[in-house]
Formats: C-alpha cells, structure tokens, sequence
C-alpha cells in the first residue's frame, strides 16, 4: 500500500487526507497544534467546495444553506438582491455556511482512526518517510520555505479583520454591507448563530486594549443588527487577524515528492470566500491525479498543471474584488460603483462568481472491493 504524510490538520490538510484515504492509500496527518482547531468562526462553502466534498464522499451536517439576502450600505440602503434561487440555477448550487469547527470535526470523523497525530513539530520534509508528502501547512508555511527559500514571504492586503459567532435575539439574513474601505459581512448558520465579520483597511500589526470598545465606537452607527451583533459577542470570542496573501505566485506547487496545497501554495484575501474553498478543489484534484496512475511524478505534474492556473487566478480576482468591493476608499468611487450595482437586478447579480463557483471537480477511482468466494 502507498503511503502519504500529510503535514497540517486544516481544512486543506483533512480534505487531503480523505481523498488519498478514498484511493487506497494509507495516510498520516501531522498537526502541530495538540489538537485540531476551527480558528476563523465560520466559512462559506460556495458550490464548487460542496461538491468536491461531496465527491470525496464527505457527508456534511451542520451546513446552513443560505435563501435571502442582499448588499447594503452602511445606513441599511439596499445596493443589490441576492436571488438565491437565481444563484441556485447559475451555480448549481445553494451557497451554504457552516462552524469551522462542525466542519473540521465532519472531516475528521470521515478518517480512520489513529490517522491523524497531533502535537507533531515537522522540521524538515527530509525526515518524513512517504510516496508523497503534501504539505497543508497554511499561509506561513514552513514547508513552502524549505522548498523555496528565496521565494517573497506573504504581503499583507491592507485590511485586518474580527470575525466572530454569536447569537442574536431576532433572525438574521445573509448580508454584506460595505462603507468607504470597510465590510462587515452576516451569515446565519443552523443553529441560530451568526457568524459575522468586520473588516476594514488599517495598518498591520494594530491591536486594540479593548476590542469590543473599538468595535462599537467605530461600527455601532452602521445599521441593524450589525450593532446588535457587536453587543451580542463574547469579548474572549473575537478574533482579529490582518489578512495576508501570496502576493508573488509559486512557479510550481510540487518539488519533488511534495505537493503544496491550500493556504501554503496559494494564500489569498476571503473577499469572494474562495480560500478554504480552493483548499478542498486541491484535495479531490490531488486524489483524481494520483489514482489514475501509478507514476508519482507524473500525477503531481498533472495536480500541479490543474491547480496552479486556477487557484492563481482566483488569487487574482480575490484581490481585484477587494479593489473595487470593501477596500474601495473615494467616495465618488464608492458612489458610481453602488450606483451602478443598484441599477442591475438581482437575477444579474446572482451570476457573479459562477466562472469560480461552477467549477466541476474530477472523481478519482475507487480501489476495486476484495473478491469474496
């Protein structure tokens, strides 16, 4: 049996491991973290992740599937519909969201047990023993600087952002509300929570004594319930982190007997909710290619010749849709464009981010069952 060491118990790293598990081959995950965390809230899981979970063979529970919302203003003016059954007919799919945390605990369930050990500090790729070796290991990863030393290290975006879940009194709808460089987005999940985040242009590295105090002061005049969910969370439950990206594209994400995957071969800015999304497309990419062959090196050539141009490009549009969405600062930019969103109807709008989300993954091929007498 072929073996895979899979470095990182992430998003990426899991949906990895259960792809390779699916082919036939015997996996390990190395998590350094002593055990597996959801840091980040909440996720949205656009059509193109639902089904390459679902081609993996992942069951999901806990999955919110979104049916009403729209763009507003920071005073609460609509900018644009969301037709979720338009989405629904362009994309081929709903948009869902769920815990990271519920979907963290489903991927793991989906592995066998003893499959993944945490607590497991990896210094170096040479002292794993494997066919393949995927590293999962996030934006910093450690990996992608041994394999490239002189490779730019991840720019910062220009935004910070708090994320958060927590639970209001009346229900709330899937909404995004954008001000001149800041975005607060909305996003029921199924048990009554909410998962919401603010994110805003800003220096690196500034924290704030009292984050919840800054919250409100700086959001509290921004329409309902953004204000309500501010007072609503948990201080210890806000989470802050200034958003990095791989500014510099990788030339390849495979040296080697090593794929990169995720975070690690193509960080990106969350502004069209693509990063653990493209995360789950390299996993059931990376399964399909090593199934149909027997040769390690040319199934990575073929991950590597799907994943790369792809993945890049959403990199890209991610980027150009911070421009001109949240990050966009003039005001008579910020004017034309919500003008200009206000006038196109919602069965328009509801096409947006079908090239990314229509995406088709391959199915990878299934070991034969054991021959019974």
């Amino acid at each position: 049996m072929r073996k895979a060491i899979v470095v990182g118990g992430g998003i990426g790293g899991l949906s990895a491991a259960i792809g390779l598990h699916g082919i036939g081959w015997e996996v390990t995950v190395l998590e350094q973290a002593p055990e597996l965390t959801a840091v980040g809230a909440g996720i949205s899981l656009w059509p193109n992740a639902l089904r390459s979970l679902e081609t993996l063979g992942v069951r999901l529970t806990g999955q919110q599937e979104q049916s009403s919302g729209g763009l507003h203003d920071r005073h609460g003016r609509r900018i644009t519909r969301w037709d979720a059954e338009a989405f629904r007919r362009h994309h081929g799919r709903p948009l869902a969201a769920i815990h990271r945390a519920d979907l963290i605990g489903t991927l793991r369930e989906a592995l066998p047990d003893g499959c993944v050990r945490t607590s497991v500090q990896v210094t170096s790729l040479d002292d794993l023993d494997a066919d393949v070796i995927v590293a999962a290991d996030g934006i910093h990863s450690t990996a992608r600087k041994e394999l490239w030393p002189r490779h730019p290290e991840p720019v910062y975006s220009g935004s910070t952002a708090f994320r958060a879940v927590t639970t209001v009194p009346h229900p709330a709808e899937l909404s995004t509300s954008w001000d001149d460089g800041a975005e607060i987005g909305v996003i029921p999940l199924h048990d009554g929570r909410v998962y919401w985040w603010a994110s805003y242009l800003a220096e690196a590295g500034v924290r704030h004594e009292d984050p919840k105090s800054y919250l409100r002061n700086r959001f509290g005049g921004w329409h309902e319930p953004i204000p309500g969910l501010i007072e609503a969370t948990a201080p210890e439950t806000l989470l802050h982190h200034d958003l990095y990206l791989l500014g510099t594209p990788l030339p390849t994400y495979v040296k080697g007997r090593v794929a990169l995957l995720g975070d690690a071969a193509h960080a990106m800015p969350p502004f069209l909710g693509q990063g653990g999304c493209q995360a789950i497309e390299d996993a059931v990419v990376l399964a399909a290619a090593l199934s149909t062959t027997e040769d390690v090196d040319t199934a990575l050539k073929s991950y590597d010749e799907q994943r790369r141009p792809r993945s890049q490009g959403v990199v890209k549009a991610s980027v150009q849709a911070g421009k001109i969405g949240p990050q966009l600062r003039n005001p008579l930019a910020v004017a034309l464009r919500n003008g200009v969103f206000r006038m196109l109807p919602g069965a328009l709008t509801a096409r947006i981010g079908a090239g990314v989300s229509g995406w088709t993954p391959p199915i990878p091929r299934r070991p034969a069952p054991p021959r019974t007498r």
